[in-house]
């Protein structure tokens, strides 16, 4: 490696081309960026007392530093997103600049001819930078002052447009940009490619400006290393598809987030989203792929990409699925995707029928949509999906996925009819989350010329206003105030219309009776609402009551024959019974006390909570064991089931039992003496459960 410091347009002057590699992310600079570099030149230059302005490194490649040929192009591996973006303010200054030199050297043709163009070259040699792909066209064309590509880049042009009219600001006076470019300066970093290691030394890199995504240091690590044949067609046979299949945007905001899904198909643990690197890269090396066996690897992040796309970004093409997968979209579920990568890459290999993954992905939209309705927290709803394919018997699949459904356990139970048709009637739909969704849902149910939600507008039929006119008073009775605090912005008082503001706050009997009224509504939602005579609590609640029957049938719950679902009931080992009797220090005076205030407290914790006597100690599940009690003559000995490492304990009274026998399952030990301490104890035993139930980031 060879280090110098350099200013930066010297160093574009005699620097003959520098080359993007393929394996290299696009140009991600936002407006953000390019308007910090602006405001560092414009302050540079108007600063005669700083002589200087460092903008961080530029790390190439060269073929060896002895022989090297000065003609050949640089390729860099760090330093592509400040010499874009310096391009783009040249370019855009050049445009802005005549024959008149407002500083020496910054003139139009000196400006294009020393940092922008190799005037006396020609073809892809004839321009000073070249990115890759989408980009590298549109940046050619802005230099070439030719037609912008009809596939151009997005941020490519849309920065150039910024410098363009940061530049037109200047009035004219153009003498501080001038100043503070001529003060840029940047260190020169020449790598030998026979010994610098290029990836250790870009994963090193401390750069300024935006961030590294975990995909492109993922394309990075997949690409840098390889023959340079090889690491071309691999780009273009399977990456530089998968970035076409995102869109420019959304390779940047949704490409992490697929990998994080992928990875978690494949290893059976949810990285951490800034941690899906450092995952992938142990995924690959248990998988053993060297430059040799990498191609399959690459080969299977498309074919996934693919799935993702189909489903997270409205890809799909068949119309079923189609609508399917945009349904559940809007449910915002983002942790099914690991589960339904699965599901999708089955169907893509006849594995799976169409009915069948339809009919699993409209499950998922039940299930997700039942247990917000139902306000059965979403904790875990990760851990369900993630750990779900291991439930999967895939020459029974619809079949498995029905009966695994059907035996989750209470808190992460597929709600019953029961529970579903009582709750919808009465939980606040209207500030629910998604309640475009679940009225199109109603409406479009059963339909084969479907409605477009959309244009219509959520109407309550009871009006919303504080002050209620005195014609609704009067229809709702003499308990108009809790009437109207209850039912406001439930089910039954919830519909569509073209006509809200027309409908404002009339009577029941104007909205029923006005041209597009009730009577005349097309939709299914209305159906009824012409016949009825007023509108108050009954009429409000019968509604709701036929609407909750449509919704068993809208969001269904799976069912299996009795006999079909106990084949999947695992099959557990008769154990000996034991009750609190058997554990005779928790009659004692000194422990009964204790012991009962406990108890109502760990059982408190969730719903989920479950209580089980042992012969030795008292264990308390939810998965499974997260705290188990040990009776001792004074005292209760509590086992955390989790890491030390992972415990918060600021006063330190936990203990490292790892590699100790204990009674009890885990490697945290904590004393009970006295009821006074259970407040912090119980802060100690919360962290075991909630790490157990884990923790849902998107549904």
């Amino acid at each position: 490696m060879k280090a110098t410091e350099a200013k930066l347009l010297a160093f574009l002057k005699k620097s003959p081309q520098f080359v993007i590699p393929i394996y290299q992310r696009t140009y991600s600079w936002t407006e953000k960026e390019c308007r910090q570099l602006w405001d560092d030149i414009v302050r540079t230059g108007t600063n005669d007392a700083v002589s200087v302005h460092f903008v961080g490194s530029i790390v190439y490649i060269e073929e060896g530093l002895s022989q090297v040929s000065h003609q050949a192009p640089l390729l860099v591996i760090d330093g592509q997103q400040r010499l874009t973006t310096v391009t783009l303010l040249l370019a855009a200054l050049a445009e802005a600049l005549g024959d008149e030199e407002p500083v020496d050297g910054f003139s139009t043709r000196k400006v294009r001819n020393y940092y922008l163009l190799n005037p006396e070259e020609t073809g892809e040699r004839h321009y000073k930078l070249l990115l890759s792909q989408t980009d590298k066209a549109t940046l050619t064309s802005i230099v070439a002052q030719s037609e912008m590509p009809s596939a151009h880049s997005i941020r490519v042009q849309q920065n150039f447009e910024l410098f363009k009219d940061l530049i037109a600001s200047c009035k004219g006076d153009l003498t501080a940009v001038c100043n503070g470019l001529a003060k840029l300066v940047v260190v020169d970093i020449a790598l030998n490619r026979d010994q610098d290691n290029p990836q250790l030394i870009f994963e090193s890199m401390n750069s300024t400006g935006r961030e590294l995504s975990q995909a492109d240091l993922i394309r990075n690590f997949v690409l840098m290393g390889l023959e340079p044949t090889l690491q071309t067609r691999l780009y273009e046979q399977f990456w530089r598809p998968m970035e076409i299949a995102f869109g420019q945007e959304a390779y940047n905001t949704h490409f992490d987030a697929f990998m994080r899904h992928y990875l978690t198909v494949k290893t059976g643990d949810i990285p951490k989203l800034d941690e899906v690197y450092e995952a992938f890269k142990g995924h690959a090396r248990a998988i053993g792929a060297s430059d040799q066996a990498v191609e399959p690897l690459v080969k299977e992040l498309r074919d996934y990409a693919r799935y993702y796309c189909a489903m997270a970004l409205g890809a799909e093409v068949d119309p079923e699925l189609k609508l399917a997968f945009h349904d559940l979209r809007e449910l915002k579920v983002d942790v099914a995707y690991p589960f339904l990568l699965e599901l999708y890459h089955d169907y893509a290999s006849d594995i799976l029928g169409k009915a069948d993954l339809a009919s699993t992905v409209r499950m998922i939209e039940a299930y997700v949509f039942r247990r917000a309705i139902c306000a059965i927290p979403t904790n875990s709803m990760n851990k369900t999906f993630s750990t779900f394919t291991k439930a999967l018997k895939k020459d029974r699949y619809l079949e498995s996925i029905k009966a695994h459904f059907l035996g989750l356990p209470s808190y992460r139970r597929f709600p019953k009819d029961e529970e579903f048709e009582r709750d919808i009637q009465t939980r606040d739909l209207y500030n629910f989350r998604s309640r475009s969704y679940w009225l199109r849902r109603f409406e479009n149910f059963g339909r084969k010329e479907r409605v477009s939600v959309d244009e219509y507008t959520i109407e309550h039929i009871m009006p919303q206003n504080d002050e209620l006119p005195s014609a609704w008073r009067n229809a709702l009775g003499q308990e108009w105030e809790r009437v109207h605090e209850t039912w406001l912005h439930t089910l039954g008082n919830l519909t569509l219309t073209g006509y809200n503001s027309e409908y404002s706050d009339k009577p029941f009997g104007q909205k029923r009776d006005m041209e597009g009224g009730f009577k005349e509504s097309p939709l299914r939602v209305n159906a009824g609402l012409g016949l009825l005579d007023t509108w108050d609590e009954d009429a409000i609640k019968a509604r709701a009551k036929k609407l909750a029957k449509t919704a068993l049938e809208v969001w269904p719950s799976p069912s299996l024959p009795a006999e079909i679902l106990a084949e999947y009931k695992p099959k557990t080992p008769t154990k000996e019974s034991y009750s609190i009797e058997d554990h005779p220090h928790l009659s004692t005076p000194a422990l009964a006390k204790l012991f009962g205030a406990f108890r109502k407290e760990v059982l408190a914790l969730d719903p989920c909570v479950t209580e089980e006597f042992l012969k030795r100690y008292v264990a308390y599940k939810a998965e499974t064991n997260f705290v188990d009690a040990v009776p001792q003559a004074k005292q209760l000995r509590l086992s955390l089931n989790m890491p030390f490492a992972d415990i918060s304990d600021p006063k330190g009274v936990c203990k490292d039992v790892s590699g100790i026998g204990r009674w009890g399952n885990g490697e945290v030990e904590v004393k009970l003496g006295r009821v006074e301490e259970l407040p912090y104890v119980m802060g100690l035993i919360r962290q075991s459960l909630e790490r157990q139930l884990g923790n849902d980031e998107a549904a």
